[in-house]
């Protein structure tokens, strides 16, 4: 699934610490709030979505993740599982996945990001407020140096990724 120009943060984060509010609004652009927690994420056509349901007794994270490992892999991409729940360019350590979870009434929810050919400007200027200027409670995303998987191999297209996500799956 997908959203176009849209910065969707966790449960527990403040907007105004994790998000220029303003420019994205003023260029178009929408605020979320999921209900799972996480890090700040943008979303636009480039980036692709997914998302894993399942009785909590059959949650386990590497062998979902290896699902999107295994898409990669069908495109010639070494992706790895970070410390932080994410994927990462095996050769550079780029994060292409970010993921987030939340656990209710015995079902567990995973969902993510793929960065495919995602507008990667307009996720730095809208996910980089001053760090000065708002202090809160609220959990901090942590920062990451990302990339889009079209750069690792052209032949990767949303569509594309579609297939072999299934086909993975």
């Amino acid at each position: 699934w997908q959203n176009q120009n849209t910065v969707v943060i966790g449960k527990n984060q403040n907007a105004l610490a994790e998000c220029r509010v303003a420019l994205l609004e003023s260029e178009g652009g929408r605020l979320a709030r999921r209900s799972s927690g996480g890090g700040a994420v943008f979303h636009d056509l480039g980036n692709l979505n997914f998302t894993f349901l399942l009785p909590q007794q059959d949650y386990d994270l590497p062998r979902q993740l290896s699902v999107i490992q295994r898409a990669c892999a069908s495109f010639g991409i070494g992706a790895v599982l970070s410390g932080r729940n994410d994927v990462v360019l095996e050769n550079t350590g780029a994060k292409f996945s970010g993921n987030a979870f939340r656990f209710s009434s015995g079902r567990a929810l995973h969902h993510g990001t793929i960065l495919i050919s995602a507008d990667l400007d307009k996720l730095s200027r809208y996910l980089a407020p001053p760090a000065h200027k708002y202090q809160s409670k609220g959990v901090a995303s942590v920062r990451a140096r990302v990339s889009n998987l079209c750069e690792c191999n052209p032949a990767v297209t949303i569509e594309n990724m579609r297939y072999a996500l299934a086909d993975a799956f």
